[in-house]
């Protein structure tokens, strides 16, 4: 699967909604909504378009940490933080996913109630600066350890997709390499071709 994170301050050219749309249209199968600055009032109305979009395709809508506006909207899923896990689960019957960083910390997230991981970063990232990347084998060492599905995040652009999809976990998720480009739906195209011939 391929999921899009969302971050409206790094868009090239035209409206976040329209970025969004794009992406859509070209094949992206989740959108996780990350604009962890904006206040209930202000996602909300955002979230609530989004929701059209991705109602239409039958595609999931997964809120990052305002558990209110992903209730209200009637979100898909709800993502949070390992360290949010581990202070108490949230109060959410949908899908929930964790970010993690570290074979532990995916453990330790299954057990506590993740319904799926977000594992990361993968390769080196403008989004991580100064962090080195875990590459592969961390994403394939989680897989091994896990039975819910793993999606990998950092640095994956068309060109190394395959490898990284190469260990066997569900799906791939991308910022940048959606949000920040002239053409997101070709973008999106063109991770949907490399996934399709995995």
């Amino acid at each position: 699967m391929l999921f899009l994170i969302t971050n409206r301050k790094i868009i090239k050219k035209g409206t976040f909604i329209e970025v969004i749309k794009k992406a859509v249209a070209g094949g992206v199968e989740g959108v996780i909504l990350r604009e962890k600055d904006l206040t209930y009032d202000e996602l909300l109305p955002i979230a609530q378009e989004i929701k059209k979009i991705t109602k239409e395709k039958n595609i999931l809508l997964i809120i990052n940490r305002n558990l209110e506006v992903a209730k209200t909207v009637g979100a898909e899923g709800f993502h949070i933080g390992f360290h949010d896990l581990m202070i108490g689960k949230p109060d959410w019957e949908g899908r929930l996913g964790v970010s993690v960083h570290s074979l532990e910390e995916a453990i330790l997230a299954e057990k506590n109630g993740a319904d799926y991981l977000l594992a990361s970063h993968v390769y080196a990232t403008d989004c991580k600066k100064g962090l080195a990347p875990r590459g592969v084998n961390f994403i394939k060492e989680i897989k091994e350890n896990v039975n819910i599905p793993v999606i990998a995040l950092g640095g994956i652009n068309p060109e190394n997709t395959r490898e990284v999809l190469s260990t066997g976990i569900e799906g791939i998720a991308v910022m940048s390499s959606i949000m920040a480009v002239e053409d997101p739906c070709a973008a999106a195209q063109m991770f949907k071709n490399k996934i399709g011939s995995v």
